[in-house]
């Protein structure tokens, strides 16, 4: 019984002596609680799947009481806000197009005489299938207004909707998916090989070595930076071309942009693993950087769940999330066929955010203390 007590003291006194270690650094003790507070309010408020925030447009073309009176029912919920009144139906596709709406509701000109008539009413409504879950999801609760609208008018004739999916026809989230991911998943990986690049050396003595060789920090910069961006690449590459044929989602944009988009993407996600691997003092502390951002970008991407349904301080923050617009711009391109001029402003955050993290990196390659 003694010896029993005994050890138990030990492992006692081992495991008072472990936690103090662990606890002793402010570092460590940031790295226990910061990540598992900061993870659970993002994804409380990032990784929503309720519907707050839907934006849509409408082209009434009958403007007559039952049209008035179902519209009525739609703003009334305090989830839909109609963004425009539509004047003609050469206006739905630039609407949609630009992402300012998720849907729009075309109502024909003779809704209102079809109702009179004892006749089926066709309501159509055309949604953005680039998001297929929450396009599904908003067309489901216009589906529930149009019923409950229905069966108010006791056994009348009733309105039928008429649904088109554009860029996604049946709505099939793979449709959604996949093309996010070849942005999200090369990420990761890019991410990881710049953290470590120069986070290897320090950690193997050799940094101080290559710091007294001619080499200028750019050169250094640009040395440590293309084999991320070329793994990188590849790797979207890959996930690209098992998207393509195996399958089989239909690609109807340009090779040529969508690789340019990549290029600056990858760019901006190098700038910031560089950064991470220049501020790191070895190989652990450089993969525990990475691991604690990569969920963040993630969850602050849309990949999941839109940014316009996120709290307006998390919609902001998005903004030096290269993911968000890496992702934008892919889904774009792939799936609705976008031009240089529609994916313009995307690149503008990428391009800022290379022009702010790789000469960062650079200055840290040279000041930064062993």
């Amino acid at each position: 019984m003694s010896a029993l007590i005994a050890v138990v003291v030990r492992i006692a006194f081992l495991v008072r002596k472990e936690l103090l270690a662990l606890l002793k650094e402010p570092s460590s003790r940031v790295i226990l609680f910061a990540p598992a507070l900061v993870q659970s309010l993002l994804f409380g408020y990032g990784a929503t799947y309720d519907l707050k925030h839907v934006p849509y447009a409408v082209l009434d073309q009958s403007r007559g009481a039952a049209s008035t009176e179902l519209l009525a029912r739609l703003d009334g919920t305090g989830v839909f806000k109609r963004e425009s009144t539509l004047g003609n139906a050469q206006q739905i596709a630039p609407a949609i197009d630009g992402g300012r709406v998720l849907l729009v509701l075309s109502i024909p000109a003779d809704f209102e005489s079809l109702l009179a008539a004892g006749q089926p009413a066709p309501l159509q409504m055309i949604l953005d299938g680039r998001n297929s879950s929450t396009a599904g999801a908003a067309a489901a609760d216009v589906g529930a207004i149009v019923a409950a609208f229905n069966q108010e008018r006791s056994g009348a004739a009733a309105v039928s909707i008429e649904r088109r999916a554009w860029f996604n026809p049946n709505l099939e989230s793979r449709w959604n998916l996949m093309p996010a991911l070849i942005a999200a998943l090369s990420m990761m990986q890019t991410l990881l090989v710049a953290a470590l690049s120069v986070a290897r050396e320090r950690e193997q003595g050799t940094f101080d070595q290559l710091l007294v060789t001619p080499l200028t920090p750019i050169e250094i910069l640009i040395g440590k930076a293309l084999p991320s961006m070329l793994v990188g690449l590849l790797q979207s590459t890959i996930i690209l071309l098992i998207i393509r044929f195996w399958f089989q989602i239909p690609m109807n944009g340009s090779p040529w942009l969508l690789y340019l988009g990549l290029f600056s993407f990858t760019a901006a996600a190098v700038g910031i693993g560089l950064s991470i691997s220049a501020l790191s003092v070895n190989m652990q502390q450089a993969m525990l950087y990475t691991f604690l951002l990569i969920m963040p970008l993630m969850l602050l991407s849309g990949l999941l769940t839109p940014v316009r349904n996120m709290p307006e301080v998390l919609q902001i923050a998005t903004y030096v999330n290269p993911l968000r617009f890496g992702m934008d711009l892919v889904r774009r391109v792939y799936l609705e066929g976008a031009g240089l001029r529609d994916v313009a402003i995307d690149f503008v955050p990428m391009l800022v955010l290379t022009a702010i993290t790789l000469p960062l990196a650079a200055w840290l390659f040279r000041n930064r203390l062993t």
